[in-house]
């Protein structure tokens, strides 16, 4: 098979830029969907009926179920048969299901669609960071990727604030949302039909030549990928995500039922995690691109931080101390230590199998949202308090990063 080379002298944004800004778009969308419902569970029962924080939560676990379980299939697929194979029919079933919610009558038909969004949107992770990780010069990498998931956070800003202001404030039915979603998805399919090369291509730093994104990759190395290195990495991933997903479902309910906010100062104050999030990803990413061989102290440093912050934001005794408690969360926790563990996961995988990995990693990751957000609303149910889900998360983040910082040290011992 031929292999084509690409221009190092390409005019405007070079391909691997381009990716970036298609990554961090394709983040913004998956996030106003998945942020937009939770503020809306009380219009939601006005529709379909009153149901348990139990039953609503598992709206959340629903989509997350169906995420989650799509990431080593779609991991193994992206390398396979290549990131647009899987990525345009994945956010076509995204965005049939977003409409399919939006008609739903009963909460069965809301689990239905979220599970089936899930799936779509499970396409994403293993294509955009294999994507990202092949394309984008190793020495920017981190920077870059906390660009990319800069996304997430303005996604959820957008869908908290969005849900507030456009439903609560101005009256309009909460369906509303959910076509706003289709019309997002239906834009980032066009996106990833003009941008995504057909060929992968080597980052501009490398020597390589491009290889066909559809040539068969090499067997993927199960030792490697369940070594006991990426065991905790993936564990570590797990502990992050379930703390951040236990907020992204219920810090609203909380901060309403629990502390008295009202109205559009739910959406806002909720969104005091994702905006603060983006100065703090693109800090902490370029410090670790900088120190390269001190990314394991930034994580410890960075997920301890997120732990303490946890704590503070259900035992600050006034809305002012809790709203600081956010605003760090949100600076120091998931969306600012998430880029240097992806970096840190495409230093240690193999390049042949990185969908399989980003997959496997994914995978554990997003498990914590499958759990997260039922058990949180099952605690709430049993004692009147979404608190003790806040204390929950913070010993399985402390635990987690402990074991992880015990291994690698380990392993550099060695």
């Amino acid at each position: 098979m031929e292999n084509v080379s690409t221009s190092p002298q390409e005019k405007g944004l070079q391909y691997w830029q381009k990716v970036i800004i298609m990554l961090c778009l394709g983040w913004v969308t998956i996030w106003i969907y998945r942020s937009a419902l939770t503020p809306l569970f009380p219009e939601i029962q006005a529709t379909i009926g009153k149901y348990s924080n139990a039953q609503m939560g598992l709206i959340s676990s629903c989509y997350f179920f169906g995420y989650t379980g799509m990431q080593i299939p779609a991991g193994i697929l992206v390398d396979k048969l290549g990131k647009k194979t899987v990525l345009i029919p994945g956010f076509l079933l995204f965005a049939v299901a977003a409409f399919f919610i939006s008609t739903a009558t009963s909460i069965t038909s809301i689990y239905i669609g979220s599970v089936l969004a899930g799936i779509g949107c499970g396409s994403y992770y293993g294509a955009a960071y294999s994507l990202s990780s092949e394309s984008i010069p190793a020495e920017r990498r981190g920077l870059s990727t906390a660009i990319i998931n800069s996304g997430s956070a303005v996604g959820m800003g957008f869908g908290l604030i969005g849900s507030s202001l456009i439903v609560k404030q101005f009256g309009m039915p909460w369906q509303t949302m959910m076509y706003i979603c289709v019309v997002a998805i239906l834009a980032m399919v066009a996106v990833f039909a003009i941008v995504i090369k057909p060929g992968r291509v080597a980052p501009v730093s490398a020597t390589k030549e491009t290889v066909e994104d559809t040539q068969p990759q090499g067997k993927t190395n199960m030792k490697q990928l369940f070594s006991l290195k990426m065991i905790t990495a993936y564990l570590l991933y797990f502990g992050t995500c379930y703390g951040y997903y236990m907020v992204v479902t219920w810090l609203p309910s909380f901060l309403q039922e629990e502390r008295g906010f009202q109205g559009l100062a739910i959406g806002f104050s909720s969104a005091l995690v994702a905006f603060s999030a983006i100065p703090g990803a693109l800090f902490f990413s370029r410090l670790s691109d900088k120190n390269r061989d001190k990314k394991i102290s930034f994580i410890f440093v960075l997920e301890i931080a997120a732990a303490l912050m946890l704590l503070l934001t259900v035992l600050a005794p006034s809305s002012g101390i809790l709203l600081v408690a956010l605003i760090l969360y949100g600076l120091l926790g998931k969306l600012a230590v998430e880029p240097i563990i992806i970096s840190y996961i495409a230093d240690s995988a193999s390049k042949e199998s990185y969908g399989t990995t980003f997959g496997v990693f994914n995978f554990f990751g997003m498990s914590s949202s499958v759990i997260a957000p039922a058990l949180t609303g099952l605690i709430s149910d049993n004692t009147g308090s979404k608190i003790m889900g806040f204390y929950i998360s913070a010993v399985i983040l402390v635990v987690a990063t402990v074991l992880f910082v015990i291994t690698n040290r380990k392993k550099a011992n060695a």
